[in-house]
């Protein structure tokens, strides 16, 4: 079994209607309805959401010097807005919990296994 990331992607700047509760209320049901999916099939390893690019802060290493500036490293319009780490038995896998994903979210879904790398996977 392999793991993945499914990042869910946003584009700043883009005006978006402010829900109506009852609108943010059936997504939450639909994002908490498919977490115990992943949960109950053994498919979630973990998830979050992350706060907009503005509040990262970026690390740099020169000449054994470390410097910080703020974020993002990147200036672009998209942005991760949030992520899944999960476990699949292939692409194809992955693949189709990325698709609940977009039903879910109805945002753009990058799926991309992790590279091999010797340790103890979660």
């Amino acid at each position: 079994m392999s793991q993945y990331l499914l990042s869910v992607h946003a584009v700043e700047g883009e005006v978006r209607a402010q829900p109506a509760p009852e609108e943010m209320q059936e997504f939450m049901e639909r994002v908490v309805a498919l977490e115990a999916e992943m949960e109950a099939s053994g498919t979630f390893v973990f998830g979050g959401r992350l706060h907009d690019p503005d509040a990262s802060t970026v690390v740099r290493s020169s000449d054994g010097d470390m410097s910080m500036t703020d974020g993002p490293f990147v200036e672009s319009k998209e942005h991760i807005a949030g992520f899944y780490i999960i476990n699949a038995d292939d692409l194809d896998a992955a693949l189709a919990w990325a698709g609940k994903v977009v039903n879910a979210t109805n945002a753009p879904i990058e799926v991309r296994p992790f590279a091999a790398t010797g340790r103890v996977e979660m």
